[in-house]
Parts: structure tokens; sequence; C-alpha cells
């Protein structure tokens, strides 16, 4: 059954309350050129108004983080999963050296609220803007003062946005198959292992665990891939279970919710790649599965 938080992500416009989301505020002459050696992708070409997404990764090439970093006139917004908060800040501010750099966690400061869906296009925006989603849908976030929040709320509301919970934006984002760190992705994955090469440019310059990502590119395979699946049925399978294709195990469930749009369990899963091909014959939790092409 349909709830109204689902229908809005999918039809109309969902307010999320991200303020739990960790926010560190990088400013200083030399903001660009320490994020643009300690992530992914190409910090330094950022002009104010512009996100990107990016990851950090360790010298072995693991992913320790995803970030969506945003950029002002004069200081860098990066945006970050709750639970990597106080990691991500200590693993910069262990890099500053003779850099002009400062940064500030301003979580506590700040509230985070996104709308996402087809319509959140003509929804109206206030504070620091970022071009980022949660869900895969059309969207928007914004950073305002912690004391804005009510009538930023109030505002998106009377504007015809309807709040979203937790498991109507897990569903979605399933159904769109965006990974989320932490459940889909954790810091025991390399880069491409995850499919989210929207994280990296090849062209840049020198990063952290850039020589790892660069040799698994080179020799142009990985073991295993997180991949989109369609689960018949309504049982959702917890994290871990088991994928299999007859007798062979083919990967584990990483996320999965339960889908009223399509009538079925959307789910990611690292495969063997092998078996990321139609037809595979795959089974879940005895139901039936298949894989769902990137599109």
């Amino acid at each position: 059954m349909s709830t109204p938080g689902y229908q809005a992500l999918r039809e109309g416009a969902a307010i999320l309350d991200l303020s739990a989301r960790g926010r560190i505020r990088a400013s200083g002459e030399d903001r660009k050129r320490l994020l643009h050696a300690m992530t992914t992708n190409h910090v330094q070409q950022l002009e104010p108004g512009q996100t990107i997404y990016a990851f950090f990764l360790n010298a072995q090439g693991r992913i320790q983080a995803d970030v969506w970093i945003h950029a002002e006139e004069d200081f860098l917004l990066l945006d970050v999963e709750p639970e990597v908060r106080e990691k991500v800040f200590a693993h910069l501010d262990k890099f500053i050296i003779a850099d002009d750099v400062t940064l500030e966690d301003v979580t506590a400061l700040t509230a985070e609220i996104a709308v996402e869906g087809p319509n959140a296009v003509a929804m109206p925006k206030r504070g620091v803007v970022l071009d980022a989603s949660v869900t895969g849908q059309p969207a928007f976030r914004m950073v305002v003062p912690v004391e804005e929040l009510a009538p930023l709320l109030q505002q998106l509301q009377a504007a015809g946005g309807v709040p979203a919970s937790t498991e109507e934006v897990r569903a979605v984002r399933l159904e769109n198959g965006v990974p989320r760190f932490g459940e889909d992705i954790t810091d025991g994955n390399l880069v491409q292992e995850s499919q989210q090469l929207q994280a990296v440019n090849f062209n840049k310059g020198c990063y952290l665990g850039q020589e790892i990502v660069e040799r698994v590119r080179s020799r142009g395979q990985v073991n295993r891939l997180l991949t989109r699946l369609r689960i018949e049925g309504s049982t959702v399978p917890p994290a871990g279970e088991k994928v299999m294709a007859g007798d062979q195990e083919a990967g584990a469930v990483t996320s999965a919710a339960y889908s009223p749009a399509e009538g079925c369990v959307r789910a990611l899963a690292y495969l063997r790649a092998k078996f990321i091909v139609p037809g595979a014959g795959l089974v879940v939790g005895g139901a039936a599965a298949e894989v769902v092409q990137q599109g």
C-alpha cells in the first residue's frame, strides 16, 4: 500500500529532515587544494554554488566515507553520514600541517532539509543549497541555522511538500539503486566494487588512494560488484542474506525494502561478477530474484 511520503517522493515533493547528518565547514586559502588531494573527485574546479559527490579513501584504496562537497564564495561545506562525521574531521585535520585551512564542525549549529521528487524544483529555497539526492530522485537540500528549521518546514509544507519517513526514503532509494555508506558501501570496499564512478575524476592529479584506484582500473577486473536486485514477494531479507545461484553462493544482500509500486522487494547486493547477468536464476531466502540492469 502506497503511503503519502512514498507517493510524494515518486510523484510530488517530499520533505526529508537530514539534520542528523554531519556538516563540516572548511575555510582558508588552501581549502580546495587540501580537499582535492584527499578525495576522489575534482574539487579544484568547483565554482560557488556547485556540489560534487566524492569518496575519502585510505592509502590502500578502501572507501572510508562518502561526501557531498559544496562550494560557496569563501568556504567548502562537507556533508557526510552521521556515523563518519568525527572520523572525517579527524582524518582531514591530521593532514593540515602548513596549510591555510580551518575546519569547523557546524553540525549542531545548523539544520539540513532535503526536498526530493519530480516537483522538487518548484519548491522554495533558502540557506546554503546543495545539489544532492538521497533517493536518486530530482532533489536539492538546504543547510540553514538551526533556529530556522521550524519556519522552513512550515514554508515547505505550505507549498505542498509532504514529510517522508525513513522507511519511505529507503524504499525509493532502493528502487533507484542508490547505496548508502555504512550499509551498502563500507570501509572494506574498493571504489570499483561500489559502481559509483560518478564519485571519481579519473583525470585529476594525485590523491590519497589513487594508486589503487588506477591499478584496479588498468586491470579492468574486480571480483564482486554492488548490484541491483528484484526479489519476488513481500518478505524483506536481512542484510547478509545469501544470494544463491543453484547450489553456488553468488553473493550477499546489503539492504532491501518492499516496493509498493513494483509489488516486490528491491535490494542491493554484492554479487560475484559471473552472476551479474539477466536470467541468472538467483534465489534469496527461498524467493526468486533477478538482476536489475543499471539504467
